[in-house]
Protein backbone atom coordinates (compact mmCIF):
# COMPACT_ATOMS: atom_id res chain seq x y z
CA UNK A 1 0.00 0.00 0.00
CA UNK A 2 1.50 3.75 -0.73
CA UNK A 3 2.15 5.87 2.03
CA UNK A 4 1.15 9.45 2.71
CA UNK A 5 4.69 10.15 1.90
CA UNK A 6 4.16 8.29 -0.99
CA UNK A 7 1.32 10.17 -1.96
CA UNK A 8 2.38 13.32 -1.73
CA UNK A 9 5.61 12.44 -3.62
CA UNK A 10 3.47 11.60 -6.12
CA UNK A 11 1.34 14.78 -6.05
CA UNK A 12 4.48 16.98 -6.09
CA UNK A 13 5.96 15.41 -9.00
CA UNK A 14 2.38 15.34 -10.81
CA UNK A 15 2.50 19.37 -10.09
CA UNK A 16 5.90 19.77 -11.11
CA UNK A 17 5.14 17.96 -14.51
CA UNK A 18 2.24 20.36 -15.02
CA UNK A 19 3.71 23.68 -14.46
CA UNK A 20 6.85 22.30 -16.84
CA UNK A 21 3.97 21.18 -19.16
CA UNK A 22 2.75 24.33 -19.18
CA UNK A 23 6.08 26.12 -19.23
CA UNK A 24 6.71 24.05 -22.70
CA UNK A 25 3.69 25.28 -24.41
CA UNK A 26 3.92 28.69 -23.19
CA UNK A 27 7.59 28.62 -24.64
CA UNK A 28 5.71 27.88 -28.00
CA UNK A 29 3.63 30.79 -28.16
CA UNK A 30 6.18 33.30 -27.15
CA UNK A 31 8.30 31.89 -30.25
CA UNK A 32 4.97 31.96 -33.11
CA UNK A 33 4.50 35.43 -31.04
CA UNK A 34 7.79 36.66 -31.52
CA UNK A 35 7.69 35.34 -35.24
CA UNK A 36 4.78 37.25 -35.86
CA UNK A 37 5.87 40.21 -34.55
CA UNK A 38 8.74 39.95 -37.22
CA UNK A 39 6.70 39.08 -40.07
CA UNK A 40 4.48 41.89 -39.65
CA UNK A 41 6.90 44.38 -39.09
CA UNK A 42 9.28 42.62 -42.46
CA UNK A 43 5.67 43.30 -44.19
CA UNK A 44 4.87 46.74 -43.43
CA UNK A 45 8.34 47.82 -44.09
CA UNK A 46 8.15 46.08 -47.61
CA UNK A 47 4.37 47.57 -47.74
CA UNK A 48 6.45 50.70 -47.60
CA UNK A 49 8.70 50.40 -50.10
CA UNK A 50 6.39 48.92 -52.54
CA UNK A 51 3.86 51.84 -52.07
CA UNK A 52 6.64 54.20 -53.32
CA UNK A 53 7.69 52.70 -55.92
CA UNK A 54 4.46 52.53 -57.02
CA UNK A 55 3.89 56.41 -56.67
CA UNK A 56 7.49 56.28 -58.66
CA UNK A 57 6.11 54.54 -61.62
CA UNK A 58 5.94 56.19 -64.69
CA UNK A 59 3.91 53.85 -66.90
CA UNK A 60 1.42 51.18 -67.35
CA UNK A 61 3.78 48.37 -68.16
CA UNK A 62 6.27 49.54 -65.56
CA UNK A 63 3.24 49.07 -62.73
CA UNK A 64 2.77 45.54 -64.52
CA UNK A 65 6.36 44.78 -63.93
CA UNK A 66 6.38 46.10 -60.44
CA UNK A 67 3.25 44.10 -59.32
CA UNK A 68 4.35 41.01 -61.14
CA UNK A 69 7.94 41.17 -59.13
CA UNK A 70 5.97 41.72 -55.72
CA UNK A 71 3.89 38.84 -56.51
CA UNK A 72 6.83 36.23 -56.98
CA UNK A 73 8.49 36.45 -53.94
CA UNK A 74 5.73 36.47 -51.76
CA UNK A 75 4.93 32.78 -52.17
CA UNK A 76 7.97 31.70 -51.19
CA UNK A 77 7.80 34.15 -48.07
CA UNK A 78 4.27 31.97 -47.23
CA UNK A 79 6.36 28.52 -47.77
CA UNK A 80 9.35 30.07 -45.33
CA UNK A 81 6.50 31.29 -42.75
CA UNK A 82 4.36 27.96 -43.01
CA UNK A 83 7.51 26.12 -42.41
CA UNK A 84 8.52 28.55 -39.17
CA UNK A 85 5.13 27.98 -38.03
CA UNK A 86 5.62 24.00 -38.31
CA UNK A 87 8.90 24.20 -36.94
CA UNK A 88 7.54 25.45 -33.62
CA UNK A 89 4.68 23.10 -33.22
CA UNK A 90 6.87 20.25 -34.05
CA UNK A 91 9.18 21.36 -31.76
CA UNK A 92 7.12 22.04 -29.15
CA UNK A 93 5.22 18.99 -29.44
CA UNK A 94 8.27 16.87 -29.51
CA UNK A 95 8.61 18.77 -26.10
CA UNK A 96 6.28 17.91 -24.51
CA UNK A 97 6.23 14.46 -25.99
CA UNK A 98 9.38 13.51 -24.40
CA UNK A 99 7.98 14.60 -21.05
CA UNK A 100 5.04 12.79 -21.37
CA UNK A 101 6.94 9.49 -22.43
CA UNK A 102 9.06 9.96 -19.84
CA UNK A 103 6.10 10.39 -17.01
CA UNK A 104 4.87 7.57 -18.48
CA UNK A 105 7.83 5.01 -18.34
CA UNK A 106 8.04 6.65 -14.45
CA UNK A 107 3.72 5.79 -13.82
CA UNK A 108 4.75 2.28 -15.48
CA UNK A 109 7.87 1.36 -13.39
CA UNK A 110 5.88 2.64 -10.00
CA UNK A 111 2.89 0.70 -11.13
CA UNK A 112 5.26 -2.40 -12.46
CA UNK A 113 6.66 -1.83 -8.35
CA UNK A 114 3.28 -2.09 -6.87
CA UNK A 115 2.30 -5.15 -9.17
CA UNK A 116 5.56 -6.74 -8.05
CA UNK A 117 5.35 -5.65 -3.86
CA UNK A 118 1.47 -7.29 -4.12
CA UNK A 119 2.55 -10.59 -5.81
CA UNK A 120 5.30 -11.26 -3.37
CA UNK A 121 2.67 -10.82 -0.41
CA UNK A 122 0.02 -12.59 -2.41
CA UNK A 123 -1.39 -15.28 -0.26
CA UNK A 124 -1.08 -18.93 -1.11
CA UNK A 125 -3.23 -20.62 -4.06
CA UNK A 126 -3.45 -17.49 -5.75
CA UNK A 127 -0.69 -18.27 -8.25
CA UNK A 128 -3.17 -18.29 -11.08
CA UNK A 129 -4.16 -14.99 -10.36
CA UNK A 130 -1.07 -13.73 -10.03
CA UNK A 131 -0.18 -14.99 -13.43
CA UNK A 132 -3.32 -13.59 -14.81
CA UNK A 133 -1.98 -9.92 -13.55
CA UNK A 134 1.46 -10.65 -14.93
CA UNK A 135 0.18 -11.09 -18.33
CA UNK A 136 -2.46 -8.44 -18.40
CA UNK A 137 0.42 -5.94 -17.27
CA UNK A 138 2.94 -7.04 -20.24
CA UNK A 139 -0.28 -6.77 -22.36
CA UNK A 140 -0.44 -3.09 -21.62
CA UNK A 141 2.89 -2.42 -21.70
CA UNK A 142 2.86 -3.82 -25.13
CA UNK A 143 -0.18 -1.99 -26.24
CA UNK A 144 1.32 1.10 -25.16
CA UNK A 145 4.63 0.60 -26.88
CA UNK A 146 3.08 -0.20 -30.32
CA UNK A 147 0.99 2.82 -29.65
CA UNK A 148 4.05 5.22 -29.19
CA UNK A 149 5.77 3.52 -31.90
CA UNK A 150 2.66 4.19 -34.02
CA UNK A 151 1.81 7.66 -33.02
CA UNK A 152 6.36 8.36 -33.82
CA UNK A 153 5.87 7.14 -37.27
CA UNK A 154 2.44 9.24 -38.14
CA UNK A 155 4.72 12.15 -37.12
CA UNK A 156 7.61 11.79 -39.21
CA UNK A 157 5.32 10.88 -42.19
CA UNK A 158 3.29 14.45 -41.29
CA UNK A 159 6.50 15.90 -41.27
CA UNK A 160 8.23 14.83 -44.58
CA UNK A 161 4.77 14.96 -46.27
CA UNK A 162 4.95 18.74 -45.12
CA UNK A 163 8.12 18.91 -46.69
CA UNK A 164 7.69 17.76 -49.95
CA UNK A 165 4.51 20.13 -50.15
CA UNK A 166 6.58 22.74 -48.86
CA UNK A 167 9.12 22.48 -51.08
CA UNK A 168 6.95 21.68 -54.65
CA UNK A 169 5.43 24.82 -53.56
CA UNK A 170 8.78 26.82 -53.83
CA UNK A 171 10.23 25.03 -56.51
CA UNK A 172 6.73 25.42 -58.36
CA UNK A 173 6.72 29.54 -57.71
CA UNK A 174 10.79 29.63 -58.76
CA UNK A 175 9.93 27.67 -62.01
CA UNK A 176 6.96 30.67 -62.47
CA UNK A 177 8.80 33.68 -62.18
CA UNK A 178 9.03 35.55 -65.43
CA UNK A 179 12.27 35.89 -67.27
CA UNK A 180 13.61 39.01 -68.03
CA UNK A 181 13.93 39.54 -72.17
CA UNK A 182 17.19 41.46 -73.66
Amino acid sequence: MLTAEQLLATHKANIETLFTLGQKAFEGVEKLVELNLQTAKTTLDEVADHTRAVLSVKDAQELVALQSALLQPNAEKVAAYSRHVYDIAASTSSEVSKLAETQAAEAQKKFLSVVDNAVKNAPAGTENAVVLVKSAVAAANNAFDSVQKAAKQAADVAEANFQAITNTAVKATQAAKPRKTA
